[in-house]
């Protein structure tokens, strides 16, 4: 309030307004929320600009008074993107102002908090505070009192303004009327309804989208598609004067997901599929925070209101392979020659296993290198892929035989039918839990309002009615998502069908690979590998769709005859039949009768295996011992043969290591020719020792010499 006028040259001015005041500068803030009040609500910029006339009369000199009005078209809801009004706070806190002048204070700031934080700062540095109204010190307790109220009320107006013109449009919503931008492929007409685009080509182009959506079932697949046939999107200008006009634009993966996302293409009506999570929004910028749009939690849904171009069970469809194309969650069928790609978990750690290939991908192998990539972990377990492809595809090709799928159809539909019983049981709990909101809403409106003991103990009983009803709600909600759909009539014919000619198809050379994996994965929800001590045993659990659970056994390839967990009673059985005095052919034959394996490459064994067996198990003894050499050497020199017993690997891969440069060596002179050696130190042997332990598709050589010890003999 302006408290008493003391006389002055010209005029009265207010008596709070002293000396030390006018000798600092006076701050005129001007705003407008938006630009189009600035366009077209000029009366009220030009009031504001008006002060400084009246800063004037107030006995400030005019090049002491400065007008901010930085803050043109900008909301005062938060300081964020405000310069100005931060430009004001930091002349004020700098103490180089007087007197804040505004129209009225819900120009200055609409936030309690920002508006106190400014009281505050103009109270320490003894800066007045004037409107249309009057004049104020924020020091002072009355002024302040009255300060805190008008900004307190500048608060509620713009949420009284949001809440009434959100509600509004709720309600529009709610009746299907509140005009939204449609997307390509629509078009809105003056009297505000939507309509397909009248382009026949516009209508065309879309319904080419989805069908090959259904046809290729990637987003990406579509992209190419349509890129290599040069397929452009129609767009509707929205802005500019070009409005309402058709262009043709490039397709983009944005684009395309945004389309395959909207459910109006499917006929629906849908507001609120992106509410705002406050948490994670930015200040200044009202349109971050947004959550991902789902239709299943979108605040209005109307089926059937617009035009569709697709059946809401296709739109259904499409999200639901959108969802499984996820890396998370499996991604798309790929063209690989892995089967169980995206579906095979590790029943070590339970992470996903990747496929990886080597000589052109065509020898595929599994391996769970999660860890080892991000972490540096040891390798958990790899095996190829060959044997487990084999298993699942003998597997899926059994499940899909009719009487075998019949079986399945009949359990499918006893899941279904106690899926439907439970439901049933959670409609009940939700239909019984609203009575109680509804018969407590009704004992609570019939208490006499004096009576306000009972009245209170009522209103508690009815919030707890409401409580546990929101949480029954939200509990079934949990439950149908975690339901999967029955599969309809249509579908159980079509499976029946494909039945009946699959085996053939499964084989025949213009089945793809990716049309298989598709297979796989309608049947298989996930396959768990484990292997056993790192043996060739492999342990596979199959999660079929619907819940069935089977558990197999795999035998493996494997690197070395004592990774077989048969290999102490290999060594054992082989050792006894060369003691009852069979020789190495005939042991072979006993062996393979009894069901003994080798580790790979080889089904069974013949002699020269058997008598390999037995040297190294330190059976028998070898003929003739190899003795070693006599050759000047230099230290930590080898012949690739002793090499090659060091590191317990074949001679030809070690003299393959050598030729390409891997290991420096020489050419020695010996009496009966030539003779290679190769330099080797300890350390280098741990090395190659690790190498060779090391799974061939992860193998990393060292990097080839350029520079040998001696040019004129070494090779």
């Amino acid at each position: 309030m302006d408290g008493g006028l003391v006389p002055r040259l010209g005029g009265l001015l207010p008596e709070k307004i002293s000396r030390g005041h006018r000798e600092r500068l006076a701050i005129i803030y001007i705003r407008q929320s938006t630009v189009q009040q600035v366009e077209r609500h000029q009366e009220s910029t030009r009031l504001q600009y008006a002060l400084v006339d009246r800063a004037f009369s107030f006995g400030w000199a005019r090049e002491m008074i400065v007008v901010i009005d930085d803050d043109l078209g900008r909301p005062g809801a938060t300081i964020e993107g405000r310069l100005g009004f931060q430009r004001l706070v930091a002349e004020v806190g700098l103490g180089h102002v007087g007197l804040v002048l505004g129209v009225e204070m819900s120009r200055l700031a609409r936030s309690c908090r920002d508006w106190h934080q400014l009281l505050e700062i103009c109270a320490l540095f003894d800066t007045l505070i004037a409107d249309a109204d009057g004049v104020y010190d924020p020091a002072n307790y009355n002024d302040r009192l009255l300060l805190g109220l008008k900004g307190t009320m500048s608060e509620a107006e713009l949420h009284i303004l949001k809440a009434r013109m959100l509600e509004g449009r709720r309600a529009k919503a709610r009746r299907g009327e509140l005009g939204k931008p449609v997307p390509m492929g629509y078009l809105r007409r003056p009297s505000g309804e939507v309509v397909f685009d009248p382009d026949e080509q516009a209508q065309t182009t879309i319904r080419l989208v989805f069908d090959l959506f259904e046809r290729f079932r990637t987003v990406g697949k579509v992209m190419r598609y349509l890129v290599e046939h040069d397929v452009r999107m129609p767009v509707r200008v929205r802005n500019g004067p070009s409005k309402g006009e058709l262009e043709w634009h490039r397709v983009n993966r944005a684009s395309l997901h945004n389309l395959f996302a909207n459910p109006i293409y499917a006929g629906a009506y849908v507001y609120g599929v992106r509410p705002t999570d406050r948490r994670r929004q930015k200040p200044g910028r009202p349109s971050t925070g947004r959550r991902a749009a789902r239709v299943e939690t979108a605040e209005v849904f109307l089926s059937d209101r617009l035009p569709a171009y697709i059946t809401w069970e296709q739109y259904q469809r499409i999200r639901a392979q959108m969802q499984s194309n996820m890396a998370g969650r499996g991604g798309a069928a790929r063209a690989g020659s892995a089967l169980l790609s995206g579906v095979l978990i590790c029943g070590h750690c339970g992470l996903r296993m990747n496929a990886q290939y080597n000589n052109n991908g065509h020898a595929g192998r599994y391996a769970c290198a999660y860890m080892r990539s991000s972490y540096g972990e040891p390798l958990c377990q790899s095996l190829k892929a060959a044997p487990l492809d084999a298993l699942i595809a003998e597997l899926v090709l059994r499940a899909l035989e009719p009487a075998a799928l019949e079986a399945s159809l009949a359990l499918a539909a006893d899941l279904e039918a106690e899926r439907a019983a439970l439901d049933r049981q959670w409609q009940q709990r939700v239909e019984r839990a609203r009575y109680q909101v509804d018969r407590a809403r009704r004992q609570y409106a019939a208490v006499e309002p004096e009576n306000r003991l009972v009245a209170r103990t009522l209103e508690r009983g009815w919030e707890e009615a409401l409580s546990e009803q929101t949480r029954l709600e939200a509990d079934h909600e949990r439950f149908q998502r975690g339901q999967a759909a029955a599969p309809s009539t249509i579908e159980l014919a079509a499976i029946r069908n494909l039945a009946r000619d699959l085996p053939t198809l499964w084989r025949a050379e213009t089945t793809t690979q990716e049309e298989r994996q598709t297979i796989v994965r309608l049947l298989l929800e996930r396959v768990l590998v484990t292997v056993v001590d790192g043996s060739e045993q492999v342990r596979v659990e199959c999660h079929w769709q619907g819940g069935h659970r089977t558990l197999h056994q795999l035998t493996r390839p494997v690197a070395r005859l004592k990774t077989l967990s048969t290999y102490a009673g290999l060594i054992a059985r082989a050792a006894e039949l060369r003691q009852s005095g069979d020789g190495f052919a005939a042991i072979a034959e006993t062996l393979n009768r009894e069901g003994w394996r080798p580790a790979k490459r080889r089904d069974t064994f013949n002699a020269p295996m058997v008598h390999h067996l037995l040297i190294r198990a330190d059976v028998i003894q070898p003929r003739y011992r190899r003795r070693k050499p006599t050759l000047e050497r230099r230290p930590d020199e080898w012949t690739i043969r002793e090499l090659a017993e060091q590191i317990g690997m074949p001679e030809p891969t070690l003299y393959n290591w050598v030729q390409r440069g891997q290991l420096r060596s020489r050419m020695v002179q010996t009496a009966t020719g030539r003779a290679k050696l190769v330099h080797a130190d300890a350390a280098a042997i741990a090395v190659l020792k690790a190498i060779r332990k090391t799974p061939a598709p992860w193998r990393r050589l060292p990097p080839p010499l350029t520079q040998p010890e001696s040019p004129a003999v070494d090779s």
